[in-house]
């Protein structure tokens, strides 16, 4: 098996363009495409300078570290894997580590800390949520368990929530306050937006 070291991606844009990220083994996590990132990017762009920005299921806080490169004021990253969460500390302490915080554990446990970090603040945030495919063993629930996260969200504290999910997954068009506004899709992969 090929050692960690080989996957890597680098930041796109921004005040960190062009720092290498380590990303984690393939088989516990799942990168971000470019063409996703970019995409995305494009979309909020001016919207996410001084900005709050959460990523969910962070792996190797990529999208994250993207958000902060290009204005993001606070980061705050959510992973539960191991191996994971020691590849998005390295990756951090290239950029402001001052700004960024890592809830270790399980996303749905600590969602809570997460709205109490945007509250405190006084403040709203941008959600990322880039959840295991549910074809992956013990996952098969993730997509339910991630709506009902959602749902749980106060919309006073959420600018936007953007889930990125295989393009399989039909999504409904209301979570609980938030309305869908677009799907994009890019192959396999699609993002869908929330406000």
């Amino acid at each position: 098996m090929k050692n960690n070291t080989n996957f890597t991606k680098k930041i796109i844009a921004g005040k960190y363009k062009g720092k290498t990220l380590k990303l984690p083994s393939k088989t516990t996590t799942r990168t971000s495409k470019v063409i996703v990132l970019e995409s995305f990017f494009n979309t909020i762009q001016f919207a996410i300078m001084d900005a709050i920005f959460i990523e969910v299921f962070s792996g190797s806080g990529s999208v994250g570290l993207e958000a902060l490169s290009r204005g993001a004021k606070k980061i705050i990253f959510m992973e539960k894997d191991r191996d994971a969460l020691k590849i998005l500390h390295e990756n951090i302490a290239q950029t402001n580590p001052a700004v960024c915080e890592v809830l270790s554990g399980d996303s749905f446990t600590n969602i809570k800390t997460a709205m109490n970090r945007v509250k405190n603040l006084g403040e709203s945030a941008y959600l990322y949520i880039d959840p295991p495919f549910s074809v992956r063993e013990g996952m098969e629930d993730i997509y339910d368990k991630m709506i009902e996260l959602i749902a749980e969200f106060p919309h006073e504290l959420c600018e936007m929530v953007i889930i990125e999910h295989m393009s399989s997954l039909e999504l409904p068009e209301i979570i609980g306050e938030y309305t869908k506004m677009k799907t994009k899709k890019f192959g396999n992969t699609s993002l869908t937006y929330y406000n």
